[in-house]
Order: C-alpha cells, then sequence, then structure tokens
C-alpha cells in the first residue's frame, strides 16, 4: 500500500514518517543528504574545498544533478585533495571536459583548480580553510526566531554571504557568487535553514553546540 506524502509549510512527511524540509521528498539520495549533512557544522578541510566547488558546478543546476554526480567528481578531482587538484595541467582540463560523469564545463573545471591554489594559500595565511570560513558565521540576533517556511521565504539576502562572497573574489576564488556562497554557508552549517518541526533540525543544532569553532 503506498502512502501519499503529506506536505505543508514547507514540510515533508513520507513513507517513513519523518517529519523532513519538503525539498529533499524526491528521492532517497536527497533524503540521505538532509538528514546527515546539509545544515551539519563542518571544519574539515577537504570538505569544506569539495563543498564549495560543488556548489560552483551547481550554479544554473539543481543540487539533484551534482549529488548523483558527487562520486565521479570525487573520482575526477582526486577526492577534492586541494594540494593535488592545485597541480592539475591542461591535460587534466581536458580529461575532465571529456568525463560524462561530472557536469563537463570548462570555465568551473578551471575554477575549481584554480580554488585548490587559493585554498592553499588561504590555508597558510589562517591555519585552515575551517578558520577563515567560520569567522562568517551569522549572529543568532540576524537569524529568525523561529525558522518557519514563512520567515524562511522573507528572510533578506544575507549580508554574510554577499561578504563572504566579496572577499572570495577579492582573493582570486571563482564562481563564488553570493547565492552560490549562501548554499554553500546552508550545507556545511554556517546557517540551519532546516525549518521548525523538520527531524533533521534539532539534530543540527545539537552538532552545532557540540562544535567548536576553528580559530587561527
Amino acid at each position: 500500500m503506498t502512502t501519499t506524502p503529506a506536505i505543508a509549510n514547507g514540510l515533508h512527511t513520507d513513507a517513513d514518517s519523518v517529519v523532513r524540509c519538503q525539498w529533499c521528498g524526491i528521492t532517497s539520495i536527497y533524503q540521505r543528504y538532509h538528514d546527515t549533512e546539509w545544515g551539519f557544522p563542518v571544519d574539515d578541510d577537504r570538505q569544506l574545498y569539495e563543498n564549495v566547488c560543488l556548489e560552483g558546478f551547481q550554479a544554473g543546476l539543481s543540487w539533484l544533478t551534482i549529488l548523483n554526480k558527487r562520486d565521479a567528481f570525487r573520482r575526477g578531482f582526486e577526492q577534492f585533495d586541494m594540494d593535488k587538484v592545485a597541480k592539475f595541467g591542461e591535460k587534466d582540463i581536458e580529461r575532465l571536459v571529456a568525463d560524462a560523469g561530472i557536469v563537463r564545463h570548462r570555465g568551473k573545471i578551471e575554477a575549481t583548480i584554480n580554488n585548490a591554489q587559493r585554498a592553499i594559500e588561504m590555508r597558510k595565511e589562517f591555519g585552515s580553510l575551517a578558520a577563515y570560513f567560520w569567522r562568517f558565521e551569522p549572529h543568532a540576533t540576524s537569524r529568525p526566531k523561529v525558522m518557519t517556511h514563512d520567515a524562511f521565504r522573507a528572510m533578506p539576502p544575507s549580508e554574510q554571504a554577499v561578504a563572504l562572497s566579496k572577499d572570495l573574489k577579492k582573493r582570486g576564488w571563482k564562481f563564488v557568487a553570493p547565492t552560490t556562497i549562501y548554499a554553500f554557508m546552508q550545507a556545511i552549517g554556517l546557517v540551519n535553514d532546516h525549518l521548525e518541526g523538520c527531524g533533521a533540525r534539532k539534530l543540527a543544532l545539537a552538532a552545532r553546540r557540540k562544535f567548536k569553532v576553528a580559530t587561527e
């Protein structure tokens, strides 16, 4: 017997009776990402580099497209080891442009290599990427007290996302527009945009309380 999903106020309840944000109700891979990654704090530099690059590849596409190709991206980009990617040359670019498993956008591929080089510079300056990125966590007072669907839709553009985008561009990063950067902030837990009532919201909040913010 098939259970009809219930959708209300941006929330989704599927056959497993778990309440989730509505956007992840399409496939199981989306649900796993929502339940275990999205909005949970990240301090691993490799993962941070991967996330910001994949958000750049997502521009103009759906995030589900990127998730479905993530394993291929990881194979193509040496598991997003920035020290290895920073040394990629023209042969690597041509290899990746020919790789049907990823998004074959030359500009985004070249940006990923460039951003590896910039990430290494940033790591030298700040000690880690985490130490840099977590400086841009919004203050709690700038966020809705209760993250309802209406409150989320009414939020103004994030000042922190704009500031982070501008700073990254000054440092030579590419494909880091404010919309892309806000999605990155959502992904790594700099903001928690799980809606009130979503089963993952409390888990992400608990993870953030235990999380020790990186310092220089």
